[in-house]
């Protein structure tokens, strides 16, 4: 059975400053499709937004910021919860920083964990731990995260659900004629080195950290699929009928 590791961010998450349920529902019930061709590890944004929601911190100054991901992260995770519980899935939660990454010996302890996981059927739900990582052990935004989790825990696919919708000849903000790059086999350095411009109040990313992630699998012969998370019949297409209607493939070669 293929793994694919799905991320999804704050944007796709939270809505006026509250955990979107409809969104964060979808993505359940999405998931538990999917679960009946692959495996599915999810590393999930909305930590701090969750715990904006109770208490209303200064997002900009990072000790609150830490402190909204401790309050928020087991209120997300009760979510997950009760969201997959008529599934009959089960959620777990795996906090990692960037030391778990930096040698073979941290990240085969995490994908052990992982492995075991994986075989019972439960669904890992992976998050930077935002409360207690340091600024050399930050790894930044989950995009860079779910690509280290895909590289190091044997995904086939990364697959970022997102409220951009693909990887664009042009930004379709401001330009009509924009187009979309169904697919995408190599990155250039001057995409890469853009200013990173989030779109959303709890977003760390934009397109240039999702380049990055994509970039960093491409060198190492992986693979990503970049999609809606508003609207899931594309990401649905690709994965669950194998027909690319939109989004983009970023993959070495040609499909």
């Amino acid at each position: 059975m293929k793994r694919l590791v799905l991320k999804v961010g704050s944007a796709v998450l939270s809505e006026h400053d509250q955990i979107a349920k409809e969104r964060m529902g979808a993505l359940v019930d999405f998931i538990a499709e999917l679960k009946q061709q692959y495996e599915v590890i999810l590393v999930s944004s909305g930590a701090v937004a969750a715990g904006y929601t109770e208490l209303k911190l200064d997002k900009k100054i990072l000790s609150n910021k830490q402190a909204l991901a401790s309050i928020g992260q087991p209120i997300l995770m009760k979510k997950y919860r009760k969201l997959f519980e008529p599934y009959g899935l089960i959620p777990s939660q795996i906090l990692v920083t960037a030391a778990n990454f930096n040698t073979q010996e941290e990240s085969q302890k995490v994908k052990d964990t992982i492995e075991t996981l994986l075989a019972h059927e439960v669904i890992p739900i992976i998050n930077e731990n935002d409360a207690t990582a340091t600024e050399e052990l930050v790894l930044g935004d989950n995009d860079q995260l779910s690509a280290y989790a895909a590289y190091h825990f044997d995904a086939d696919m990364l697959v970022i659900l997102s409220d951009i919708d693909a990887y664009y000849t042009k930004d379709p903000r401001t330009h009509s004629d924009a187009q979309v790059r169904s697919h995408v086999a190599v990155i250039s350095h001057e995409e890469l080195t853009k200013e990173v411009t989030p779109h959303h109040d709890f977003a760390t990313g934009g397109i240039v950290t999702k380049l990055k992630a994509a970039d960093f699998l491409l060198q190492r012969g992986g693979a990503m699929f970049l999609s809606s998370g508003f609207d899931l019949t594309n990401a649905r297409s690709f994965l669950l009928d194998h027909h690319h209607r939109g989004g983009t493939l970023f993959q070495g070669g040609t499909v």
